[in-house]
């Protein structure tokens, strides 16, 4: 009987998705105790966004996962568009960040 040969690439790139999943629940949950635990003092505002573009992050694999099984079908440029929403989060809450540092000097 002939062994079935799969690439570790593609072996990572179909559990990949999963993985992701675990680590960003971890993430949320530190996330959860981060935006109940703040004073006033905190400024959580670029937090937020970083939250937001975490959860953008998770519909993204969870999308993707759908696709892999087959259950949805999705543009190709979904992905980008996701992507972009996220790299877009970042820049703006370090410009937040900066402003504010800025303002505190």
């Amino acid at each position: 009987m002939a062994a079935i040969q799969c690439p570790l690439g593609e072996s990572l790139g179909l559990v990949a998705p999963y993985y992701n999943l675990a680590l960003v629940i971890i993430v949320i949950i530190l996330f959860i105790r981060l935006f109940k635990t703040h004073d006033k003092k905190t400024y959580i505002e670029p937090w937020k966004f970083l939250f937001f573009a975490i959860s953008v992050f998770v519909l993204e694999e969870l999308l993707t996962i759908l696709k892999d099984s087959g259950i949805v079908s999705i543009p190709r440029i979904t992905n980008s568009v996701f992507e972009m929403v996220i790299i877009t989060s970042f820049i703006y809450m370090l410009l937040l960040q900066k402003e504010y540092l800025k303002k505190k000097r």
